[in-house]
């Protein structure tokens, strides 16, 4: 765990770069593979289709983060998240919502293949996965679609109903439904959190988002 809040110490300095990125989204192609959107009209944090980390009986607060998972900055936070989840699952449901970034290879790649997983019931496996991994195939110029499928096939999935999942353009609608509402909702950048619908600076430390979640808890 120590070893995890290190590296995310070091990383956590690469949120301001993260931050600094302006979404070139148009009509048309790019390079990074990141779906193209338009924000959504009916813009919602969380939806019912939604990947849930955390689902408290009595949930007191809902956490949403946009994320990418080739994004270093969305690196730095996944163990803040992990420790967060830990604390606070019995009260916050804890929510993350796809949006690869343009200029990431592998961005959209990552996110089909995590949501491809998720039709297996394997979102949170693969999601920790290409989190945990990311050092390794983050910033490639090639596409790292079979590393990922090498990920599914350690997790245990059906081969076949993974690739026709991956290959299926529901599967990028829904990933592309993510994007629209973060979108719709301002995001900018990754990874951009949203705290009971409003969009928050993002915290620079363990500490700093702890102290956010108890101030809101007890209002």
């Amino acid at each position: 765990m120590k070893k995890h809040f290190l590296v995310a110490a070091a990383l956590l300095a690469v949120l301001a770069i993260g931050f600094g990125v302006v979404l070139a989204l148009s009509s048309g192609g790019s390079s990074s593979g990141a779906v193209n959107a338009e924000p959504a009209a009916d813009a919602k944090p969380v939806r019912a289709s939604s990947h849930r980390l955390t689902d408290p009986e009595r949930s007191e607060l809902t956490v949403v983060e946009f994320l990418d998972f080739e994004c270093e900055g969305c690196g730095a936070m996944y163990p803040v998240v992990e420790r967060l989840r830990e604390e606070y699952e019995d009260r916050v449901t804890f929510v993350a919502r796809y949006f690869p970034m343009p200029g990431h290879r592998n961005s959209q790649t990552a996110a089909l293949a995590v949501e491809a997983a998720a039709r297996q019931g394997k979102f949170e496996e693969m999601y920790g996965r290409l989190f945990d991994t990311q050092p390794q195939w983050g910033e490639a110029k090639e596409s790292k679609a079979a590393l990922f499928r090498g990920y599914a096939e350690e997790l245990g999935l059906d081969m076949r109903k993974f690739d026709s999942a991956v290959a299926d353009p529901g599967t990028a609608e829904r990933v592309r439904t993510d994007q629209r509402d973060g979108l719709g909702l301002g995001v900018q950048g990754t990874p951009t959190f949203v705290v009971d619908g409003a969009v928050i600076p993002t915290p620079g430390s363990y500490d700093e988002f702890s102290e956010l979640i108890e101030n809101r808890l007890a209002r």
